[in-house]
C-alpha cells in the first residue's frame, strides 16, 4: 500500500462492519481523527480475542506498540465502516498489522499497527509459539506491499 495508491479491500484476509455513531462526530461534523484509532483497535481485538482464531492463549496478552494513521478521505454519519486488516510481519514476540477502514468502498483511513504479545503476570515481551505463529500466518495480507 503505497501513499499513492489506496488500499484494496480484497488484500485483507478479515473484515469486520461497523455503524459510525453520530457520537464519532466533532464539531466539523465529520469523523474525529481519534476515533479511527478506535476502529482500528476494534479489528485487532476481535481477531485477537476470537477463541475460535487462538492468538491469545492463557496468561498472555497483546500490547500495542505502534499506530500510525494516515486519514485518506472524510467520514460522515449516519452510515457503515469496513475495517480491514491484515497480518503485514510476524516477529519473534511482535506482530504488524496492515489496517483500513472503507466506506462505500473508498479507503478513509489506512494504518500500520504493531503489537507485542506479553506475558500478564510480569509484563515482559514473550516469543509467539509455533501454533500461534501457524495460526497469525492464516491472515496474511494478500497482494499487497505494506505502507
Amino acid at each position: 500500500m503505497d501513499a499513492a495508491a489506496p488500499p484494496r479491500i480484497e488484500d485483507y484476509p478479515y473484515i469486520l462492519s461497523e455503524n459510525v455513531r453520530f457520537a464519532d462526530l466533532d464539531p466539523n461534523h465529520h469523523v474525529n481523527n481519534a476515533v479511527y484509532a478506535t476502529y482500528f483497535e476494534t479489528s485487532r481485538v476481535m481477531l485477537t480475542r476470537d477463541p475460535d482464531i487462538q492468538l491469545t492463549p492463557t496468561g498472555l496478552g497483546w500490547v500495542l506498540v505502534r499506530l500510525d494513521i494516515h486519514f485518506r478521505a472524510e467520514l460522515h454519519w449516519p452510515g457503515e465502516v469496513q475495517l480491514a486488516l491484515g497480518v503485514a510481519r510476524i516477529g519473534r514476540t511482535s506482530v504488524g498489522y496492515d489496517q483500513a477502514v472503507f466506506a462505500e468502498g473508498t479507503c478513509v483511513a489506512s494504518a500500520r499497527a504493531v503489537t507485542v504479545l506479553i506475558d500478564q503476570a510480569t509484563r515482559k515481551p514473550t516469543a509467539l509459539g509455533e501454533e500461534m505463529v501457524t495460526n497469525l500466518q492464516r491472515w496474511q495480507m494478500r497482494n499487497a506491499v505494506a505502507p
